[in-house]
């Protein structure tokens, strides 16, 4: 599923997960082409809510009867029906003795909705395919043990990795109480974001361009520091009317910052400013007067910036900063997902800014591996996408 954005492989380590968990995991890996084939269209479904349905997962789901697709759903947003809900509404008296699949674990509990188990036993399916069992523990093998009680088949694992890569900040955010972070930057071939006077327009193409709007669609929140807004006045938004924005995030201790900057301009998406007490209540008011949220820190850090948007229900979170913060962000355990955008370009500059800051190694050997890495050519450029050491998904 490469056209999920800000998306790539990660390992199927679904017992290993559950395990951390302390749940049981009921393992399969079964199914044929047009199961295959079903489960792709669960996916393509649950992607057309990208950004919108923390804190729950994005979930999509068909019915199928005698080969024919008679109900399809997604989760739309938290709070409203799940996949299973609106496919088996469509469904409707078609949906007995029928075959749904759903990309995740179908739920076995009542939170703001009734579960799912139920409502595929009362509309009398006689199958149900599943992508991958829910990592959540108020899940986690329930559901289809309540569903294979009421004498329905349940099969498990089908297009399980492509699953797991599209709620990878859903599953990061219930493993470890944190949303998934994923540090974004563009850099020519020898390693720099701009030139030796800061111009940095435009080290990549269009189309990788394009791929960071529709990365920031996927995502809960982009975060910048103080410097990218002085310097690049960014919009940080999806450049797309009918997708998703993320909550555009600041991070500026003194708020030494322009009156004027396209990030305050809060019509098209929402702007936080995270900075410390005691920092100017005269530019607070101006920003909150044009309806920006201040938030104060008695330190800020990457760290409790993190903690605050787990609090929000956030599972993914993008770091678009500069190199300091990203070192900051990295050192502090805020970044476990890397996506560098290089372009074939050299400029040159001894004092020429590189992605990431002063991270106190002094030897080749403390370097941070990648793992899990993947590459990817768009246009002319070359996105490399990797995860950093212990990061379980």
């Amino acid at each position: 599923m490469d056209n999920f954005p800000g998306i790539s492989p990660i390992s199927a380590s679904l017992p290993q997960d559950t395990q951390l968990l302390g749940q049981p995991v009921v393992k399969e890996i079964v199914g044929n082409d047009f199961d295959s084939a079903m489960m792709l269209k669960c996916l393509e479904l649950a992607a057309m809510a990208l950004g919108c349905t923390s804190p729950n997962p994005l979930v999509g789901a068909v019915v199928v009867q005698n080969g024919e697709v008679v109900g399809e759903g997604f989760h739309p947003r938290a709070g409203e029906p799940h996949a299973e809900v609106f496919a088996l509404r469509a469904a409707g008296e078609r949906a007995r003795g029928s075959t749904i699949y759903v990309s995740l674990e179908p739920c076995n509990h009542y939170g703001r909705t009734p579960p799912c188990s139920e409502a595929l036993i009362n509309a009398g399916v006689s199958k149900v395919v599943v992508g991958m069992v829910d990592p959540n523990p108020l899940v986690a093998g329930g559901g289809m043990a309540r569903l294979r009680a009421a004498g329905i088949e349940v099969v498990v694992g089908v297009e399980e990795a492509a699953c797991r890569r599209l709620n990878e900040g859903f599953i990061h955010r219930i493993l470890y109480q944190r949303p998934l972070g994923i540090l974004k930057y563009a850099m020519t071939l020898d390693g720099k974001i701009a030139t030796t006077s800061g111009h940095s327009t435009w080290v990549t193409n269009q189309d990788a361009r394009a791929e960071v709007h529709r990365l920031r669609a996927a995502c809960d929140a982009v975060v910048v520091g103080g410097n990218t807004v002085i310097k690049d006045d960014p919009y940080l938004t999806s450049h797309n009317s009918n997708a998703h924005n993320p909550l555009r995030v600041v991070m500026s201790r003194s708020l030494n910052l322009p009156e004027q900057a396209r990030l305050w301009d809060t019509s098209q998406a929402p702007t936080l400013v995270f900075t410390e007490i005691g920092s100017s209540q005269t530019f607070q008011n101006m920003l909150r007067e044009k309806g920006v949220e201040v938030l104060e820190f008695r330190s800020l850090t990457p760290e409790q910036v993190m903690t605050h948007l787990y609090e929000r229900g956030f599972c993914s979170v993008l770091w678009e900063c500069g190199g300091i913060l990203a070192a900051k962000a990295i050192a502090q355990g805020a970044v476990q997902k890397i996506m560098a955008f290089i372009a074939p370009k050299i400029i040159g500059g001894n004092h020429a800014p590189t992605p990431v800051g002063d991270l106190g190694l002094a030897s080749m050997t403390q370097a941070l591996p990648l793992e899990r890495v993947s590459w990817r050519i768009i246009g002319s450029d070359c996105l490399v996408e990797g995860y950093l050491p212990s990061v379980v998904n």
